[in-house]
């Protein structure tokens, strides 16, 4: 980690958190209205420009209308209702273009204005290449979509959604440094900090699944809360796919179902490390970060059966997803507080 604060850096890094975090939701809208297959090239110079004229859209709609998802799911749909979604996804690429210069620009500028020090730049030229990286992922996630199916593969659309996640944490645990300062020497984790980190990897597993619920489109397959098809436990959930254990990543109703209840788990470990930080009367901002995340927790979950009951309408299913992103933030708020509480007590 650096050890130079600099508030200009700390605002800067605010800014590209906030902005990877908007790519995120939009990029859940646009799978939300089924746009994200309609552009079928990735010209990252050139597709900065949308079609200008009616023959340069009818030529993109005719590259769209060999694609599986015009074939077998939108052959009814006119070049007005795919001007629509196409918009929408060129609007998600044209954020994340923006999103690169809010990163590049001002890392070249802080660098060589000595605000951050050569000596400082890997976290920064890391967070370079998950960037880059994130791009190809998103490319390569929606190519597995433009071959033989009408949708992307739901392990790398979760890949995608989880490099963006890396890129975001990063930036915001750099940021938070900067607002609250570095550590200058190691600490040890005390039982808060490790609870909060197994808490952490608890949500990691819980928005992975949530990543495979929406690259499956599981959160279709049954609208009612707490009964899933009729049944608090339905039958089959691991007898679909063999060898079992395939369901609990490829069978819709297994993975929603694993999704419904395991964000139990997560709230039941958030309530445990407030607990912890009460008892051990730790700093009043770790308790109240720890206070914040079981409520963030709470209204997730309520947002979730929401989008159930509703059968994923896209204002709901968006806000759940927001959520998810302003969770995870919170978490690492969180972590942040129990590791500069560990700082502040080692000898």
């Amino acid at each position: 980690m650096p050890k130079t604060q600099n508030r200009a850096v700390m605002i800067w890094l605010f800014i590209f958190a906030f902005g990877v975090a908007f790519l995120v939701v939009w990029g859940g809208y646009t799978r939300l209205t089924r746009a994200g297959l309609s552009i079928v090239e990735w010209n990252p110079i050139s597709g900065a420009i949308p079609p200008l004229s009616p023959q340069a859209w009818q030529e993109e709609f005719a590259k769209y209308q060999k694609t599986p998802e015009f074939i077998q799911v939108n052959s009814n749909m006119t070049l007005a209702e795919y001007e629509y979604i196409f918009y929408i996804e060129w609007f998600h690429r044209l954020i994340a273009r923006a999103a690169g210069l809010i990163y590049a620009l001002p890392v070249f500028f802080f660098l060589f204005t000595k605000r951050i020090p050569w000596k400082e730049f890997g976290i920064y030229f890391a967070m370079g290449m998950l960037f880059i990286s994130q791009a190809f992922a998103g490319w390569y996630m929606v190519a597995s979509g433009l071959v033989d199916r009408p949708s992307v593969s739901h392990y790398l659309l979760t890949f995608h959604l989880f490099l963006a996640l890396t890129l975001f944490g990063l930036s915001l645990w750099t940021a938070l440094g900067h607002l609250r300062g570095f550590p200058v020497r190691a600490a040890k984790f005390s039982l808060p900090s490790k609870l909060s980190v197994a808490v952490f990897v608890i949500l990691l597993i819980q928005i992975a699944y949530g990543g495979l619920t929406a690259g499956l489109k599981a959160g279709h397959v049954s609208n009612t809360w707490p009964l899933m098809m009729g049944q608090l436990i339905p039958n089959g959930l691991l007898s679909a796919l063999q060898p079992w254990t395939l369901n609990l990543f490829d069978t819709p109703q297994t993975v929603a179902f694993i999704h419904r209840w395991f964000a139990f788990a997560v709230l039941a470990g958030a309530v445990g490390v407030y607990l912890t930080a009460a008892r051990l009367k730790l700093p009043k901002e770790a308790r109240n970060a720890a206070l914040i995340l079981v409520g963030l927790i709470v209204d997730q979950i309520l947002f979730g059966i929401g989008v159930v009951i509703f059968n994923v309408q896209i204002g709901v299913a968006l806000f759940h997803q927001t959520m998810a992103i302003i969770l995870f933030a919170a978490m690492l708020n969180l972590i942040h507080h129990m590791r500069a509480a560990d700082h502040n007590v080692s000898p």
